[in-house]
């Protein structure tokens, strides 16, 4: 049985350095750190100065990498990267960070991000001879690169991103150098940090930390970092846009330990709960979160309105990506695996929960049914992010839009169907006041396209057919 939160979920993170010591052991941990981005598939690529040396496999970190397997990783630059699959399906030969050896050398190559125009720029590439190996958008990449003629890997890699549009943090390895580039909008998360004389880049700060590294800045938007044996460059072989960071890592995707624009995650979140308390007011004895992604905003919600919060879900830290189903099936299996209510917070309350966020609402309302069961005489459901109801084609694994719950059902009809006394979100302009910091919410230019349909980069919609309500299948 495949364990289904009902999220959306990133695509992946990234990982680097160059010129450390246990170079591989320290990517390991790195990609430890960011194994909230992907669960699906975990790579590490080092180089010893003069040849690559590859390991990728499906599963978790600590699964894909044994101390036998790290000891086969020799050298001081390595690159790694943990993948939930968007482009491409579940198999090993998707897994990153793909190595190849061409005319220019060897190189490897690892993506967070999702390529719109990836499908024709295949097309065009096997039309001229080019041989694929996976159905990744990240091997489009790798033959582009592969067929410039440019003179340096970082032209080569300039000349590629030129053809490719959407959402990209790259990192890039050759023997003698670690290229890392983010799209020109900003779109997925790449952050810079330094480890004594080493240099290292990750989706996200806290990776720096466990390995003892300290944070320096965000790659800019439309940014290209050089490191070699020289030190560190940085180039703009991308035209300027208007940034459009992507809003969702603050609501769900990004670690709440993480700083990501200089915005701390955790208080972006407990302002989103404040920010949800004024425009979604309940009368209630407590306010809960659902663990662990609602913390922060439960916290700020039952703080704006006075109310006590408890932990009145517990989750299991214990659950694999899959589990076996007993014959007699338990309803709500699923989710009872990871959360269990406690029955003396819950009982004869009227109970607040805060969650992030609703994607096909059958998660919504197996807990709600549970909080029930355990004697809840009241639930209101508050959700700290405005309903999501268009998907992401830059690098976010979601539903088609008809499975969206919100795409073609109002807030009262959702609310019955998760079975819940009352249903509130947190509005666009509320959202982007949380994150920003400021009441505008212009400080920065985000990509809120999965709440608002406004797409930065221009995508070609699916066909789904009439926009038809669909009926609402209770689990």
């Amino acid at each position: 049985m495949l364990i289904d939160d009902d999220h959306f979920h990133d695509q992946c993170g990234v990982f680097g350095l160059f010129e450390a010591e246990q170079a591989a052991n320290l990517t390991y941990l790195g990609l430890h750190a960011l194994q909230h981005r992907g669960q699906e598939a975990a790579g590490i690529v080092t180089s010893d100065g003069a040849r690559l040396f590859v390991h990728r496999a499906l599963g978790l970190v600590p699964e894909v990498f044994t101390e036998e397997v790290l000891g086969r990783l020799p050298g001081r630059r390595a690159i790694g990267h943990v993948r939930y699959s968007t482009a491409g399906g579940s198999h090993v030969k998707n897994a990153q960070p793909l190595a190849v050896d061409c005319a220019h050398g060897s190189i490897a190559l690892a993506h967070n991000g999702n390529l719109t125009n990836a499908v024709p720029l295949r097309a065009e590439l096997e039309q001229a001879g080019s041989i694929f190996s996976s159905a990744s958008d990240t091997e489009v990449l790798v033959h582009l690169i592969a067929k410039s003629r440019a003179a340096s890997h970082e032209a080569r890699v300039s000349e590629a991103l030129s053809r490719a549009q959407g959402a990209y943090s790259l990192v890039i390895l050759t023997p003698e150098e670690l290229i890392a580039v983010r799209d020109p909008l900003g779109l997925r998360p790449l952050c810079l940090g330094r480890l004594g004389e080493a240099y290292v880049v990750a989706s996200e700060p806290p990776a720096f930390a466990l390995i003892g590294a300290e944070y320096v800045r965000d790659v800019e938007p439309g940014e290209m970092l050089i490191i070699d044996d020289f030190g560190l460059r940085s180039e703009r072989p991308l035209p300027d846009s208007a940034q459009r960071s992507c809003i969702f890592e603050h609501v769900y995707f990004a670690r709440p330990d993480s700083h990501l624009g200089g915005v701390g995650v955790y208080a972006a979140r407990k302002r989103m709960g404040k920010r949800l308390a004024h425009e979604q007011p309940v009368e209630a004895d407590l306010v809960i979160p659902v663990p662990d992604s609602g913390v922060a905003a439960a916290l700020g919600f039952a703080a704006a309105l006075g109310l006590p919060y408890e932990m009145g879900l517990i989750r299991s830290h214990y659950v694999g990506r899959t589990f076996i189903e007993p014959e007699n099936t338990i309803r709500n299996f699923g989710v009872r695996l990871k959360l269990h209510p406690v029955r003396e917070v819950l009982e004869g309350k009227r109970v607040a929960v805060v969650d992030d966020s609703i994607v096909r609402g059958t998660t919504s309302r197996k807990i709600a049914r549970m909080l029930r069961e355990a004697g809840a005489r009241e639930v209101h459901l508050r959700i700290s992010s405005p309903p999501t109801a268009w998907p992401c084609f830059y690098g976010i694994d979601t539903p088609r839009r008809q499975e969206l719950v919100a795409s073609n059902h109002t807030p009262d009809e959702i609310a019955r169907f998760v079975l819940a006394d009352s249903l509130g979100y947190l509005s666009i302009a509320g959202l982007r006041e949380a994150v920003s910091g400021e009441a505008s919410g212009e400080a920065r230019g985000f990509c809120d396209a999965c709440f608002s349909g406004d797409y930065p980069i221009a995508v070609d919609l699916p066909s789904e057919g009439a926009r038809t309500k669909l009926p609402l299948v209770g689990v």
